[in-house]
């Protein structure tokens, strides 16, 4: 396996959010301002496309959430935001993306939008990824800037933020 030291303090990201309640209420909010709004879905209705399409958005977007939680799972270090980070995760999809779980966490939204044909739901997309990124993913970087140093520095360096 492909991490740093263990690291053992009790420092967190101190997030302003765990990242699934954000997401779960983009989701809710969406759904309420489709039926107050009663917006339409703004391409025709090709029931097979569309259902391949956003089936094919969930079933990415949880084996790219179930990749990352098995990286972490196996460098024993813990999932949510709220505890503290023990290893410096940098292999497997952790090497292609430095944040894995949230994109698989949008892929998965993403495809929920698009099987519920919501408007709503896909514009609140955008608000949604401007507070992952500086609510919780600036949060965190700084974190595990502080917590790793030159470690982390280095792998900002190598990989992307998303993909």
């Amino acid at each position: 396996m492909d991490s740093t030291e263990q690291v053992t303090d009790a420092g967190t990201a101190g997030v302003i959010m765990r990242p699934p309640f954000l997401f779960v209420g983009a989701l809710l909010l969406g759904f309420a301002l489709d039926h107050v709004l009663a917006l339409h879905f703004p391409l025709p209705r090709i029931d097979m496309i569309h259902r391949i399409v956003a089936g094919c958005l969930i079933l990415t977007g949880i084996a790219v959430f179930a990749a990352s939680v098995r990286n972490f799972t196996r460098a024993m270090t813990p999932v949510p935001g709220n505890k503290p980070t023990r290893v410096l995760v940098t292999n497997g999809i952790h090497g292609w993306s430095r944040n894995p779980i949230y994109v698989g966490m949008f892929l998965v939204y993403c495809g929920i939008g698009t099987a519920v044909r919501s408007p709503s739901i896909l514009i609140l997309m955008l608000p949604l990824a401007i507070t992952i990124r500086y609510g919780v993913v600036a949060r965190e970087e700084a974190y595990l800037e502080r917590r790793f140093g030159d470690a982390y520095r280095g792998y900002k360096d190598r990989v992307r933020r998303w993909f």
